[in-house]
């Protein structure tokens, strides 16, 4: 390792994904005693999707702001590249942790691998093979600078091995979303957020998009939200609008029957309660697939593939792909209770975090170890 690293760790975070799977990472290094810095590279500034997660998620105010703002892919990676170089020069961590597939997590990545700085990827090995995504090539370059990569299912371990990651760096450890979701999911339930909505606890379905495949083009969300139009008919929508798709959908001009509610970006408590309890989602978020697998709500997935396959072989996700025709007839099998409970895919058990943690402490030792040697042989040597 270059340099005189201290003992602190950095996770770094940026966008609102990350902020489930960091929290209980920083929660169980805070529990141990770990040094730790938390570092928010200011992907995602807005309260909405930011800040008040940070509250519900019960993570302590940033360490480490970096500001960097919106822009296109590369000028926002560029910019959290700089910043974390910055950050990293003043005070050299032993270890920088990075989550998820956003653009602050290969941007790190990339900023300590160059400084000789280790590496944890929290959420390694998931792989869509649809290179067209940003979020993909995200992944690929954040497992390869990576020295611990923790992964959350079977199919991740298999693609870290065919692409030549070393054995000893892969970690299977479960799904850090998931402890963040089992702590706070009886909270979710008290809050009752479906009577806010004016909607009957299990007589609704929740819809997100976000993916510029399904939002950017219009011909696409055009298609897209006839069909949530006609899902509306047969059963009441609460639709949280992810800040881009809203531009989007203004400038459509479309109107919007009754039973579809547009809603502004909702806090993790409130929307964690309205999923748990929803008849069904609709969505074009991984995590999300993820999230209805571990709740046993049936979901169903505007896109032709997934990075989390175990939510389709063993939980609850189903791909709807190009042909949206069908989805009417899907809607109908899963209000009469016609559809695959599914199982909880292994290490999906609230405690992925400990397991972290435990690889993170082990590291830690057998590096302060080699550092040691070579202090000792540098001092020899004279």
């Amino acid at each position: 390792m270059a340099g005189n690293p201290t003992a602190v760790i950095y996770n770094l975070v940026g966008a609102r994904p990350n902020f489930m799977k960091m929290a209980p990472v920083v929660a169980e290094l805070k529990r141990r005693g770990v040094p730790q810095k938390l570092v928010h590279t200011g992907q995602h500034y807005d309260a909405a999707m930011s800040q008040v997660f940070f509250e519900e998620l019960g993570m302590p105010e940033p360490d480490l702001y970096l500001g960097v703002g919106s822009g296109t892919h590369a000028q926002q990676t560029a910019r959290v590249m700089m910043a974390v170089a910055e950050a990293c020069e003043r005070e050299r961590p032993a270890l920088v942790v990075v989550s998820g597939d956003v653009n602050s997590t290969v941007a790190g990545a990339m900023a300590a691998a160059k400084m000789g700085i280790p590496v944890a990827h929290v959420e390694a090995g998931l792989r869509s093979f649809d290179r067209s995504m940003p979020e993909e090539l995200n992944r690929i370059v954040t497992d390869h600078l990576s020295e611990l990569l923790f992964t959350t299912e079977e199919s991740g371990n298999r693609n870290l091995r065919h692409e030549g990651i070393p054995e000893e760096k892969i970690h299977f450890v479960g799904n850090c979303m998931v402890d963040s979701l089992r702590r706070h999911e009886k909270a979710a339930f008290r809050k009752q957020p479906w009577a806010t909505f004016g909607v009957e606890e299990g007589r609704y379905a929740l819809v997100t998009l976000h993916r510029p495949s399904n939002v950017d083009d219009d011909r696409n969300l055009i298609e897209l939200m006839r069909q949530v139009m006609h899902i509306a008919d047969r059963i009441p929508i609460l639709f949280p609008v992810h800040p881009r798709t809203r531009q989007r959908l203004a400038k459509l001009g479309l109107c919007w029957p009754k039973t579809l509610q547009l809603l502004e970006p909702l806090p993790y408590i409130t929307f964690l309660g309205l999923m748990a309890r929803a008849s069904f989602v609709v969505t074009d978020s991984g995590g999300i697939q993820e999230e209805t697998t571990a709740l046993q709500v049936p979901c169903l997935t505007l896109r032709t593939n997934t990075e989390r396959p175990s939510t389709v072989e063993l939980g609850t996700n189903q791909l709807l792909g190009d042909d949206l025709d069908g989805a009417g007839q899907i809607v109908e099998q899963i209000v009469r209770g016609q559809w695959k409970r599914g199982s909880i895919p292994p290490l999906w058990d609230g405690h992925a975090a400990r397991r972290v943690v435990d690889r993170i402490e082990a590291f830690l030792e057998i590096e302060a170890f080699l550092a040691e040697d070579v202090k000792l042989l540098a001092a020899a040597a004279r």
